[in-house]
């Protein structure tokens, strides 16, 4: 959250800071998740955070500069993932981590995931800057995929629909947790709570689940 464009540096040494902060950074990502960039205001976030209007604006220079760095966080947190390590080009071994460490991202950061998935519903106006990292990161993954096709260690698969056919199942816990809930029958009766994000089963057989679908589709050994 902290970030020179996002915090004003008045702010570096006042006391309770840190706190501050995070309680501004978890406000506004629960209203941009749930309202995107033009529908959250900076009153909405002030008072879920516990703060005046002008308290707020003390510690963030804009509301545009304090959605960008959440952007920013999403997408350094995906970034992260799908990286061979050293030596290692085992196809099997890499997938198998980049879906745990993409399933544990998103439901450990359910209102980031939104929030991201929120900006593309909205036609992805503050996503400029991010196409031409995102596209690189994705074709370096391509090029990977594809060598790995190409030495036979992976079936014959389309790159780009294989990755986006992981991302899509990684994801679809934390963006559509309602419809998870329901459809498991974790609430009855009444409507679910939107805000709820605990995972109406083991997390563990989430993971395993859509491991096992992408390592079969690569007809490579199930978990």
């Amino acid at each position: 959250m902290e970030s020179p464009a996002a915090v004003t540096p008045r702010t570096r040494n006042r006391p309770g800071r840190a706190r501050i902060l995070a309680a501004i950074r978890d406000a506004a990502i629960i209203e941009f998740s749930q309202h995107g960039f033009k529908g959250a205001s900076t009153q909405a976030i002030a008072q879920r955070a516990g703060l005046t209007k002008p308290q707020l604006h003390y510690y963030i220079a804009s509301k545009d500069e304090l959605y960008q760095q959440l952007l920013r966080d999403v997408l350094a947190g995906w970034s992260n993932v799908f990286v061979v390590e050293g030596q290692e080009d085992d196809p099997r071994a890499v997938l198998v981590r980049y879906i745990r460490e993409k399933v544990d991202y998103s439901l450990d950061n359910p209102m980031l995931s939104r929030l991201f998935t929120r900006e593309l519903l909205d036609g992805g106006p503050n996503l400029g800057s991010y196409w031409p990292v995102a596209l690189a990161s994705t074709q370096s993954k391509i090029d990977l995929i594809e060598r790995w096709v190409t030495e036979g260690k992976l079936r014959s698969v389309d790159a780009r629909l294989l990755l986006m056919h992981i991302w899509a199942m990684t994801q679809h816990y934390a963006d559509y947790a309602l419809q998870v809930r329901v459809i498991l029958g974790a609430d009855k009766g009444a409507a679910a709570d939107a805000a709820h994000d605990d995972l109406p089963l083991p997390r563990e057989k989430v993971v395993r689940e859509i491991t096992d679908l992408v390592l079969l589709g690569c007809g490579l050994a199930p978990l």
